[in-house]
């Protein structure tokens, strides 16, 4: 049997995906499992043990190439992507995303099943041959779970497989070492970026909870993300010692990195999925989006959010922030310290 999954990005989408992946693996131990998936977590998946194949696209480069007149690499891309695609016939293709580019792929598959949402975002649900309910009122673990509990199998405890190796922890242990760290839940991760600048926390607010993290409660800081300069920006405003590994690690390298790590404090982003799916517990700041549908998976986590009329209202520009800005760095630095604490010690 041979089974495509489609879920395309972004980093916390395909970690929820994970679950799904390792029961239909154990439903069905001798197929085929193919996923495509862009590039920017790809590395999430490549040489994952439950898959066999992994189809990399490159979708937003080739938009860029065809934009920059560069459209001789993009077709040849393309159609490269296109014969690694079709080079199985597929029975069974799900569609995790729901999303039109998502659907286009499931089409072009020329899978003989092709599972997807019931819905009519950007009319995806025309290219679907089956069709489940979607219950957003749910976390996204839960609703991917659909389609195999649709396939007819009832999935167990939820599963997500990080495929780090040595090399992987080799490096995430030199980074921290380097910096003078060294232990198991020595030291508090930070992750401060987001995509959407609604979901940012100010910068001076940052600074000031990782000084009184490092000064009052004695732990080291290491801030993460991909954004080096944004990282140096909020160190610059502290004034105790902080460690930055921003733009130095692969996303296997940051799982190891957060496996260590006594928490991390992050915005609603792809590090704080990661760092759920290692089991490192988090403390997770919350603006316009929903915790229920996308939060931290799993128990040991606390959410702080402001429960505001308009929210979560799932916009990616607003006037005043007012539901981020509006949580302070007191009851941050609070709920870190609570849950240093449960944890074994401030």
């Amino acid at each position: 049997m041979n089974i495509l999954i489609v879920k395309l990005s972004a980093i916390g989408d395909v970690i929820h995906t994970l679950p799904s992946l390792a029961t239909l693996r154990r439903c069905y131990p001798d197929a085929d499992i193919t996923w495509v998936v862009e590039e920017a977590a790809a590395d999430l998946i490549r040489g994952h043990p439950d898959l066999d194949r992994v189809i990399v696209s490159r979708r937003k480069r080739w938009i860029g190439d065809l934009s920059n007149c560069r459209g001789g690499r993009a077709w040849r891309e393309m159609r490269q992507f296109l014969q690694e695609l079709r080079g199985r016939r597929y029975d069974l293709v799900i569609d995790f995303h729901g999303l039109f580019k998502s659907a286009a792929i499931v089409w072009l598959s020329g899978g003989r099943r092709k599972l997807g949402y019931d819905s009519m975002q950007e009319l995806s649900g025309l290219f679907y041959s089956e069709k489940i309910p979607e219950d957003l009122g749910r976390h996204a673990v839960d609703r991917y779970l659909d389609f195999i509990r649709y396939l007819g199998a009832e999935p167990g405890a939820p599963e997500f497989v990080i495929p780090v190796d040595a090399a992987n922890r080799a490096r995430a242990g030199d980074l921290l070492q380097a910096a003078g760290i060294a232990g198991k839940g020595a030291f508090v991760a930070v992750s401060p970026q987001a995509l959407w600048e609604t979901k940012l926390w100010a910068n001076d607010r940052f600074a000031r909870l990782c000084d009184r993290i490092v000064l009052e409660l004695n732990r080291p800081v290491v801030f993460t993300g991909s954004d080096a300069e944004a990282v140096a920006r909020i160190r610059a405003l502290m004034t105790a010692p902080s460690v930055s590994l921003a733009g130095r690690t692969t996303l296997r390298d940051l799982a190891c990195v957060y496996r260590d790590a006594a928490l991390l404090i992050t915005t609603d982003s792809g590090p704080m999925h990661l760092a759920a799916a290692v089991r490192t517990p988090v403390v997770a700041l919350f603006g316009p989006t929903d915790p229920g549908r996308t939060g931290p998976y799993g128990e040991g986590h606390v959410v702080l959010r402001r429960d505001m009329t308009c929210s979560p209202c799932f916009a990616k520009t607003c006037e005043t922030r007012r539901c981020m800005l509006e949580i302070t760095v007191d009851e941050v630095y609070e709920a870190v310290r609570g849950k240093l604490a449960e944890n074994g010690g401030e």
